[in-house]
């Protein structure tokens, strides 16, 4: 089951974000995907945001994984698979399979070039540019624990380290 939401100002896409990261575990995978300037990175800032992480948060498009310390403990990853020549391989050369398996969660902008190595469970985010200010953004679960995130944001309950 999809949904979809129409977000109006930066500052509506990364209150998603907020909201979506309060409710992240270790484990937890979200699949960014959009065109350039769609607001993949704001929807990123907002969820390590939701998590507690306190420094800026920018694209890792040239170190293509940050890792950041959050609140509850666990640590968040957030790649960026734009820059790689070869996504496939390279993203398997710098590790993101492992760290998807290892005891943080992830979140992956341009994550449909590295479709083959996203784990079966994961939350697939999809911007979309309205206009200059509104993207239209869907959020689409592949498995159970994916399934329990988007409920909880549907429902404004916590199925996070939080609640």
């Amino acid at each position: 089951m999809a949904y979809t939401l129409l977000t109006h100002s930066e500052s509506e896409t990364e209150a998603l974000g907020r909201a979506l990261g309060r409710r992240l575990q270790p484990g937890d995978v979200v699949a960014l995907v959009g065109d350039l300037g769609a607001g993949k990175t704001c929807l990123a800032r907002g969820i390590a945001a939701g998590l507690g992480v306190e420094e800026p948060v920018a694209s890792p498009t040239f170190i293509l994984v940050a890792e950041y310390p959050t609140a509850p403990g666990f640590p968040l990853y957030h790649a960026d698979c734009y820059r790689l020549d070869n996504p496939a391989r390279e993203a398997e050369d710098i590790g993101l399979d492992e760290l998807m398996a290892d005891h943080g969660a992830v979140v992956v902008e341009w994550a449909d070039r590295v479709e083959a190595l996203l784990p079966a469970d994961h939350l697939r985010v999809t911007l979309e540019i309205v206009d200059d200010h509104c993207r239209r953004i869907t959020l689409e679960p592949s498995g159970p624990r994916a399934g329990q995130l988007l409920a909880g944001l549907l429902d404004g309950s916590q199925t996070g380290p939080e609640g």
